[in-house]
């Protein structure tokens, strides 16, 4: 998925304004899933999103400003934003592999729908069951053939992370992109403001942050094709509710 107009926009961890940097990991307890949960549908490949067999040259982490889906009128995410099942910030996405250029491997092989036990391992993380299933069938299946391993490397990579206080941040009447890639990149030991890509809607607000890693999984820069907002541009961050 590398906008929004190709899937839903999802996820990066369970965030409430603190004053120093936090853990996905920390808020997972926040998290409330209600016993049934709705069946995945299959996610294939399309004319418009076909197989792409490629090798991998790095990875990306994306991450969701949940806020802001939830502010839409016209969002269809009742997990992510009812306030039934807890109150996210961040939330995953995904972990997508990258190509050597600027095409990227997906729809590898073919993929089975997610079990019950997979989906709900992954759910606090991610809140879409339909998102979960895409995830692997799209750019999972171009990593392994095991579900589980998949989205294991991805919690791992979502646990690591800490955030800066996002409503410092969003109160900010002269707050920029840079801003936001400083701060983030200033909680992660490790990290520079160029491993770090953010997309915003054309209004300016935050959408994903995605995070640069090479082919070990390491932090790194991002490579200049990747896009995302300039620095300078002007960021708006849609408050907790």
């Amino acid at each position: 998925m590398r906008n929004r107009s190709l899937a839903i926009a999802a996820a990066l961890a369970l965030l409430t304004p603190m004053a120093a940097p936090i853990t996905a990991h920390a808020q997972a307890s926040q998290c409330a899933m209600p016993q049934r949960l709705p069946a995945p549908r299959p996610d294939l490949p399309s004319r418009d999103q076909p197989k792409r067999v490629l090798p991998i040259g790095g990875y990306t982490l994306a991450i969701t400003w949940s806020p802001h889906v939830c502010a839409s009128p016209r969002h269809d995410e009742s997990l992510r934003c009812s306030g039934r099942n807890g109150r996210f910030g961040f939330t995953l996405h995904g972990l997508w592999p990258d190509g050597q250029g600027k095409t990227w491997p997906q729809y590898c092989r073919p993929t089975r729908l997610l079990t019950p036990a997979v989906i709900r391992a992954n759910l606090c993380a991610t809140p879409s069951v339909q998102l979960l299933q895409h995830e692997w069938a799209k750019h999972g299946a171009c990593m392994t053939t095991r579900p589980a391993d998949y989205f294991a490397k991805a919690r791992a990579l979502f646990e690591a992370l800490r955030y800066p206080d996002m409503a410092a941040l969003g109160q900010r009447r002269d707050l920029r992109v840079g801003d936001l890639q400083r701060a983030f990149a200033r909680a992660n030991r490790g990290m520079s403001a160029d491993m770090l890509r953010v997309t915003t809607t054309r209004a300016g607000w935050l959408d994903e942050i995605w995070l640069c890693h090479d082919k070990r999984l390491r932090p790194a820069r991002c490579p200049a094709h990747q896009g995302g907002a300039a620095p300078t541009a002007r960021l708006r961050i849609e408050p907790m509710r």
